[in-house]
């Protein structure tokens, strides 16, 4: 039986130096992965067999495990050996992506740096990018996966990680908040809607103590001629924009809309834009940050008409 501890892939990320390995880790754990870099695989089992911390989620989590010619005891032919006899051992997945880079671009990379190769650090980057090269070629010619960055920026390299090892159902932590403009705004809203063009029940005697929770108030907010129309194209422009967020990596994703005090408009408005999300297949998480507040004049203004 498999300990949860135990992963449900492993992932060897490897390649030349300055060809992108750091990148690929960062975005693989920002992915969900579990990433530990330049662990010799001899130390692996011992890695497998440690149980998970406390706070942990007991959760299998894919493992991506970092090894460059700077990891101890390197050797790539014997580094093949061991990756075969794991994928023998393990009823899981075990690969290899590589990260290649041609030799000009390394060198630009290095002399912009001015870091020094680790094959040579008393010599020029190009004897390094040359060795390092020869010793690296058993594992490129072994790998599963192979990505060339010399025409690709650091957000391409990550589009393609994300795009090749990303859970398809890995998508941003999505909130939808209401508030009221009158205790400010709420940090970290990616967007922000404002509600007080919609009528208010707050002037309506009936509806002053109830909140966008109750049926009453929906009702009357939705007598606004501009309430449907505005509302329902704020939920397609959102449906639009959150996978965009997700093919950028973004890991939080903060919807607010606002009312003056945020306890009616506003809450009704998320409510229903929260319901929608749901119909398209998000995962929406709805906080009222204002409800509990009591209802007063003094902080929604004087009411234009009685029947707002």
């Amino acid at each position: 039986m498999k300990r949860a501890s135990q992963p449900n892939r492993i992932l060897l990320v490897t390649g030349l130096s300055g060809a992108g390995k750091s990148t690929a880790l960062r975005t693989l754990e920002d992915i969900g992965w579990e990433v530990v870099d330049n662990l010799p695989l001899s130390l692996l089992d011992h890695l497998l067999s440690t149980p998970l911390s406390k706070g942990a989620a007991k959760v299998r989590r894919p493992l991506a495990i970092g090894i460059d010619s700077r990891t101890r005891d390197f050797d790539a032919h014997r580094i093949v050996q061991q990756i075969k006899a794991l994928a023998s051992d393990h009823d899981y997945p075990v690969g290899t992506l590589y990260l290649d880079c041609a030799g000009s671009e390394l060198l630009r990379r290095y002399s912009e740096t001015r870091r020094r190769h680790p094959l040579a650090p008393d010599r020029p980057a190009t004897d390094g990018i040359a060795a390092e090269r020869e010793l690296m070629e058993p594992l490129r010619r072994w790998s599963d996966h192979i990505i060339d960055t010399t025409d690709s920026d650091t957000n391409a390299l990550q589009q393609q990680i994300r795009h090749r090892f990303g859970d398809a159902a890995n998508a941003p932590t999505l909130t939808i908040m209401s508030f009221g403009f009158a205790r400010g705004l709420p940090r970290n809203a990616d967007n922000v809607f404002d509600m007080r063009f919609l009528k208010n029940p707050h002037w309506d005697n009936e509806l002053r103590p109830l909140t966008g929770l109750d049926q009453g108030v929906v009702d009357h907010i939705a007598t606004d001629e501009s309430y449907d129309p505005a509302v329902r194209q704020i939920e397609e422009l959102l449906i639009s924009l959150l996978p965009r967020y997700r093919a950028e990596g973004k890991s939080y994703v903060s919807v607010a809309f606002g009312c003056t005090g945020g306890r009616h408009r506003s809450v009704a408005v998320a409510e229903r834009v929260a319901a929608r999300l749901r119909e398209a297949g998000f995962s929406p998480t709805v906080e009222h940050r204002d409800l509990a507040m009591n209802p007063r004049d003094g902080i929604e203004g004087v009411g234009v008409a009685k029947e707002d």
